[in-house]
């Protein structure tokens, strides 16, 4: 079954989102704010993308080791049971600084996240 891959990059400027069906075709490229303002703001965020494009969604949040505050900013509710969901699943990875980052549309380097979602979604 084909799923839609989500990576969530949490920074101090701003929370950038790549959803991909697979790894060749990008179907969103989102620049957020960088705090979440309530709890199931991700794990709707993910919900929605599952409903729209009918299909599983397998998101990875960049959780670096340098930012220990990239997960405390989406506000995320293990309590609420993230994840368990069937119509997504998420994992964390830790941020792997690339040296050299592609332009992708003029949004800005997004090929860090497409390598991301590629390698760690995928397994």
């Amino acid at each position: 079954m084909r799923s839609l891959w989500v990576a969530i990059d949490p920074r101090p400027e701003e929370t950038r989102v790549l959803a991909t069906l697979g790894s060749q075709e990008t179907v969103l490229k989102a620049r957020l704010s960088s705090t979440v303002h309530h709890p199931r703001a991700v794990p709707s965020l993910l919900e929605a993308l599952a409903l729209w494009e009918g299909m599983p969604v397998r998101a990875v949040i960049v959780a670096g080791v340098r930012d220990t505050s990239s997960v405390t900013r989406l506000k995320l509710d293990f309590a609420d049971g993230l994840g368990t969901e069937p119509m997504y699943r998420l994992q964390f990875a830790d941020r792997r600084e690339r040296r050299h980052r592609d332009p992708l549309d003029g949004m800005g380097a997004f090929a860090d996240l497409r390598q991301l979602a590629m390698f760690e979604v995928a397994r």
